[in-house]
């Protein structure tokens, strides 16, 4: 169950008044992880956390028993005035109440409520602001024992990453074929003997599939890698359980003695980017500024745009990492190309920085995990690249 103390004391210093949790059929993962449990339910369900008392649950009386598991205070309702006559009791002398709403939409991730549902909770008279800083709070911080789980998931997933490229090295130096579907379904047995968790399967891609951010290995007409070839291999896993965060990496290298110009040229560009981003995370914590997410993105990608990349950037430069199913979590992104991410990078949080370029021919990504430790500030908790694998 969460605890509530530091939602509400964000809450109140945010003059927040309440935090409204609404779903409908299952389609707010807020409060899947909020309330956790296996659940079906047909009917809408509402959460108000109050910035000051206990928490009321509103569900259905044909849904009540599928929150049997959780120990909130519950409340039926059986018709739509049973429920708009509850919201305002809940929000009555109530200014500010937050909800899965972003203005604009500008933030998908958390833009989750219908333009309906503001309206009917603006028609009450209050103002409805973005719960995205509370999500973070509340459901995108990481654990202790998340904390520790994740280091753990990161030296295991960085001696997988060592163990595919040594697979390359290995069959090139012994003239055996090697292509990048074997690669990629042994990290997958490598995940699978070390206990880790990885949904999807990682990218393993040569010369211009590098080149495709989101590439998928062939299992029926799997590029061969040769000498000479580019590599890049973006893989991630995590120790069993939701509460836990994925370790998330990429690395690139070289199946040959001399790295062509142009791509040494390429990974300098986007290795500066990584840690342009990496220095202001770290200046701003030392100097007690506060920092949104876009302001990250911004650094990396000066470095790219300006060396003559920015037709070549494809994505944006992070995302979260926070506890969940999902490797792209609930918390800040590193964003100010896809959406503008003005959510605060606040401690306790977690991120990866993984600038990139992408030409026709190839491309370099270079993949850290960062983590904003209360006491430390932003801490690289992955391996972290500074030079191409040699591969021959």
């Amino acid at each position: 169950m969460t605890s509530w103390d530091a939602v509400q004391s964000f809450m109140r210093d945010k003059k927040i008044d309440g935090w409204l949790l609404y779903d409908f059929r299952g389609n707010n993962p807020i409060l899947a992880q909020v309330l956790p449990g296996k659940r079906w339910t047909t009917r809408r369900a509402i959460l108000h956390v109050p910035a000051t008392g206990e928490p009321v649950l509103l569900v259905h009386g044909i849904d009540e028993h599928q929150f049997d598991s959780v120990t909130v205070k519950r409340e039926k309702f059986l018709s739509w005035r049973d429920l708009q006559d509850w919201l305002k009791r809940c929000l009555a002398g109530a200014k500010n109440v937050a909800m899965e709403y972003v203005p604009g939409g500008a933030l998908p991730v958390v833009s989750i409520i219908d333009a309906g549902t503001v309206e009917m909770v603006r028609s009450i008279g209050v103002n409805v602001v973005s719960s995205a800083d509370l999500v973070q709070v509340c459901v995108a911080k990481w654990s202790p024992k998340a904390h520790e789980e994740h280091f753990r998931a990161s030296k295991q997933v960085a001696a997988i990453k060592d163990e595919a490229f040594g697979l390359i090295r290995d069959r090139l130096a012994k003239g055996q074929p090697v292509d990048e579907y074997q690669v990629q379904q042994h990290i997958i047995g490598r995940f699978q003997a070390e206990d880790l968790e990885a949904a999807e399967p990682p990218i393993v891609a040569v010369n211009a599939h590098s080149g495709d951010p989101h590439f998928e290995p062939s299992a029926k007409n799997p590029s061969q890698i040769h000498k000479g070839d580019w590599v890049l291999i973006d893989l991630w896993a995590r120790r069993p359980g939701l509460e836990h965060t994925f370790s998330d990496i990429t690395w690139v290298g070289f199946a040959g003695k001399d790295v062509p110009a142009k791509h040494s040229e390429v990974f300098n560009v986007v290795k500066a980017a990584r840690d342009a981003a990496v220095t202001l995370a770290k200046n701003a914590w030392t100097q007690r500024k506060a920092l949104q997410g876009w302001e990250l993105d911004e650094a990396a990608r000066k470095e790219i745009i300006g060396a003559g990349y920015e037709r070549f950037i494809r994505h944006r430069t992070g995302h979260s990492l926070s506890p969940g199913p999902a490797v792209h979590g609930l918390g800040v992104n590193i964003d100010n190309l896809e959406t503008h991410d003005s959510r605060e990078v606040l401690p306790g949080i977690g991120f990866t920085i993984e600038p990139g370029v992408y030409l026709p021919e190839f491309g370099v990504r270079l993949e850290i995990n960062v983590y904003v430790d209360p006491q430390a500030g932003p801490t690289i908790t992955s391996c972290i690249q500074d030079g191409i694998v040699a591969l021959a």
